[in-house]
């Protein structure tokens, strides 16, 4: 379906705004925020639908949505001053008022024969990835292209709460014009995953994108070039990256869908996905409203581990975080790890669960090896591989530390949790005295997450070490702001530093910067 407005016409298939025959450049969010406007044309968009329809419910300031708004008015010829096209609503948000006609003959091809009964969809996200499109102008380089799409179906296959096409139903559509609508319906999907792939002496260029078939929209897309030393290693950095960045998504997705559902049709796998939505956005408020829905889903099935793990998971955190006590943390958290792993011990959660409770409990070897479970059950799982990070940094192994805290940016480098990462590999290079990649690192994360309480404790005592007085100084202000109860003897108590020389060092520093 496209749309006619003035002279402009919008195709969300092709992604493409052309103004007669000039095609327009549009970044993606911009690209999906004039979409979204031109397609609910007759209601107003809150700032709450934007934020749900194009950045997938993660909070972003205000200025960044004002100027994607603004971007998406210069690409139409519009401005805040005229507002031809889009208008805002004082205190309401904002609305497409321009004329919109829908072309004859761009609605979906209509299928071959009797059409089939729809497929009810799976308790589970269902999803289909179909055979990447070889865009080499070479027959014989099909068995690339294949490769790059099995080896994703069978990375999603591994995560057992999502529910997979097999590649034999999949490749069925290979170079058939076939819509997306017609393909969720026939397989029994909600999303489809779809790509091409061009290789080019050694280079290769893979693009993938992830569509929510329902909505019509697309909820992820990557462009990935690279050197072809070794086609198998090109297949496995490449599937890596992009099951990592689906499974978020995937996530954020279904707690959105839930969140739609009528009150009388919850159940315990609605309220996690809404849980979900909530742990994602990483603040106080949205981690008790996460674990207050857990706590429901828990209720209503109390074998269900998922929900035990990620509740686990979310008293530790907020614990690490200063916003709850750890004394008051360890034992819920540790109740739940426990039920969760008994409940299911083949899911990553809860491994990832029981890993944080046995850092902070101070039983290091246990830790490193829940940690290690929950990345065997789940190779692509950032979250376990950040906090893996931590747990040897903690541990005294800063090498080791500091590649899985990358690893982990490198697995998911839009997860909400980033700015995490990036403050595990600040204390990684802490540890190893190297300062100033430490204050680098440190001001990245608190870049993405100013509200970041670790970031701002690795910033104080890299700069308090590294003799930057005025960087330490103003540190530490953030660090009290967001962390009042700071201390020398919370970090000496609270903090599971193994080392005693580490755990020394730390204090030093944030006693250069003024802490008692």
């Amino acid at each position: 379906m496209t749309f006619q407005f003035e002279d402009f016409l919008l195709d969300p298939e092709r992604r493409e705004l052309r103004q007669a025959d000039t095609l327009i450049a549009l970044e993606p969010q911009v690209f999906d925020l004039l979409t979204y406007l031109v397609r609910n044309r007759e209601r107003v968009v809150t700032r709450d639908n934007l934020l749900d329809a194009v950045w997938n419910g993660r909070v972003v300031s205000e200025s960044t949505l004002t100027s994607r708004i603004n971007a998406a008015r210069r690409a139409v010829n519009d401005n805040g001053d005229e507002q031809r096209l889009i208008r805002t609503i004082a205190r309401k948000g904002v609305r497409f008022v321009g004329v919109v006609t829908e072309p004859a003959g761009t609605a979906a091809p209509a299928k071959a024969g009797k059409p089939s009964a729809e497929l009810a969809l799976p308790d589970r996200p269902a999803i289909a990835v179909l055979p990447f499109t070889n865009m080499s102008g070479e027959a014989e380089q099909d068995y690339f292209s294949d490769g790059i799409s099995e080896d994703i179906i069978t990375a999603l296959s591994k995560l057992r709460w999502f529910f997979v096409i097999a590649r034999n139903s999949s490749f069925i559509y290979k170079g058939r014009p076939v819509h997306l609508r017609q393909i969720a319906e026939e397989l029994g999907v909600r999303y489809v995953v779809e790509g091409s792939v061009r290789k080019d002496g050694e280079r290769v260029r893979i693009t993938a994108q992830l569509n929510d078939v329902a909505t019509g929209s697309h909820l992820w897309a990557e462009r990935y070039d690279r050197e072809l030393a070794d086609v198998f290693a090109v297949q496995d950095e490449i599937t890596e990256a992009i099951v990592a960045a689906i499974e978020p998504q995937l996530y954020a997705a279904e707690s959105f869908r839930a969140q739609r559902k009528p009150p009388d049709s919850m159940d315990a796998w609605d309220l996690v996905m809404r849980a979900l939505s909530h742990y994602w956005r990483v603040t106080r408020q949205d981690h008790v409203v996460a674990q207050a829905l857990l706590e429901k889903a828990i209720a209503l099935d109390p074998t269900y581990g998922k929900a035990l793990g990620l509740l686990g998971t979310s008293y530790m955190f907020t614990a690490h975080m200063g916003w709850m006590e750890m004394a008051t943390a360890i034992p819920l958290a540790e109740r739940a790890a426990h039920a969760a792993i008994r409940a299911d011990d083949g899911d990553a959660w809860a491994h990832n669960a029981l890993g944080h409770v046995d850092l902070f409990a101070r039983r290091f070897d246990d830790s490193l090896a829940g940690f290690e479970t929950a990345l065997r059950l789940n190779p692509n799982f950032a979250m376990a591989q950040g906090y893996y990070g931590l747990a040897l940094g903690y541990c005294g192994r800063w090498r080791d530390a500091d590649e899985a805290a990358r690893r982990a940016i490198r697995l998911s480098p839009r997860d909400p949790y980033a700015p995490v990462y990036y403050g595990i590999a600040a204390y990684a290079r802490f540890l190893g005295e190297d300062y100033a990649e430490a204050i680098r690192l440190a001001q990245e994360s608190l870049r993405q997450r100013s509200d970041f309480v670790g970031g701002h404790r690795v910033l104080t005592a890299a700069a308090g070490m590294g003799g930057h007085t005025e960087i330490a100084r103003t540190a530490l202000q953030e660090l009290r702001r967001a962390q009042p109860n700071v201390s020398l003897a919370w970090i000496a108590k609270f903090m599971p530093i193994k080392l005693a020389a580490d755990r020394e060092r730390y204090l030093e520093g944030f006693r250069r910067a003024g802490l008692t």
